[in-house]
């Protein structure tokens, strides 16, 4: 289970009464998809974040904006278990602006104000770019 997202955390995005009718009042549910989640977004983050400190934080020390991206994604998982058919566009919006935000920053055209960066070295490891020259000639007369 995640500390990253707790219960209270909802609130800013739906009603605890839909909350709990949603997933029959079953918290191992929530902590499942949390998980989910997380887990798709550290495959987007892992290149140039430490996202085993960014999902480790807890309280006011989280990062905010990943705490929005990681709700967003959760509460969509949540509709798409009870029912896929009636999700609301403002959902589906939600979603779709914050899997398009981790494909972002994966690219490197947005960053994350806050969150810490990979050490130097491993960021150069995983740098898409590779910057060699060609071989030496040597050019005999």
């Amino acid at each position: 289970m995640s500390a990253f997202i707790t219960i209270p955390d909802y609130d800013a995005r739906i009603h605890r009464e839909i909350l709990d009718a949603l997933v029959r009042q079953d918290e191992a549910i929530i902590e499942v998809l949390e998980d989910q989640s997380i887990a798709l977004m550290r495959s987007y983050l892992n290149n140039r974040y430490d996202c085993d400190r960014i999902f480790s934080e807890t309280g006011n020390d989280r990062n905010s904006l990943i705490l929005m991206m990681a709700l967003d994604i959760t509460v969509y998982n949540i509709f798409c278990v009870h029912n896929p058919q009636k999700i609301s566009q403002t959902t589906k919006d939600r979603y779709d602006r914050a899997v398009a935000w981790l494909k972002e920053v994966n690219a490197g055209r947005a960053t994350i104000d806050g969150a810490p960066l990979l050490p130097p070295d491993t960021l150069a490891a995983n740098s898409p770019w590779l910057t060699t020259g060609n071989r030496k000639r040597t050019n005999h007369y």
